[in-house]
């Protein structure tokens, strides 16, 4: 199984998957998902050492996408750690989330849902320690019987920088890949409509 990973090279995620964002986050700690109130659509929780960030983008015309920052607080409140038996997985939500407490996965641990509904999965391997791979797939998950490309895809590869969190969203419609200083998207809703995305102008 461990030559077959390694084997593996990074590939597309299979339809109806589309990548919508690849965005760079300097000195990344953790994200987390949250339900637009309005339009139910995916956001995300952007945890930096610069502050808190909820974002929101859309992908339009030839796949491009355009990121639309919603909300920012580069100073979080102290007093929100104070709230919670395990504040480092949680944050307080920002507008238009703010009476939601947002569970977030990273560096000081938590985790993101690992099934997606309609037999999806994700998992994390390391068959080349420490640079970890993020594998989807529908066939039932490791030790993944079939060739890669069929069943399986190894869809990113952490061999620059260290693997924050990788998971569904809770409505099982985006994919999140963190790293310590980028962050990757992938959806399938119908309107490509996802979650997200930051720069280091931004964060």
């Amino acid at each position: 199984m461990r030559r077959r990973l390694l084997a593996a090279p990074v590939a597309e995620a299979p339809a109806p998957w589309l990548r919508v964002a690849f965005a760079q986050v300097g000195g990344l700690l953790g994200i987390g998902f949250a339900s637009h109130p309005d339009t139910g659509r995916d956001l995300v929780m952007v945890i930096s050492h610069d502050g808190h960030g909820l974002f929101d983008a859309v992908t339009r015309l030839f796949d491009a996408v355009t990121g639309e920052k919603i909300a920012r607080d580069r100073e979080p409140d102290a007093e929100d750690d104070k709230r919670d038996a395990d504040p480092a997985a949680w944050c307080p939500g920002l507008r238009p989330v703010t009476r939601s407490r947002v569970r977030t996965a990273g560096l000081y641990g938590g985790g993101l849902h690992t099934a997606g509904g309609d037999g999806w999965k994700l998992e994390v391997v390391a068959p080349a320690w420490p640079n970890e791979r993020v594998l989807l797939s529908r066939d039932g998950g490791l030790p993944h019987s079939g060739p890669h490309g069929e069943g399986w895809w190894h869809i990113f590869h952490s061999h620059y920088s260290e693997l924050r969190a990788a998971g569904f969203s809770p409505s099982g419609q985006t994919i999140a890949v963190a790293t310590s200083s980028d962050l990757s998207l992938w959806t399938r809703a119908a309107d490509h409509r996802a979650a997200v995305v930051a720069t280091d102008d931004q964060l």
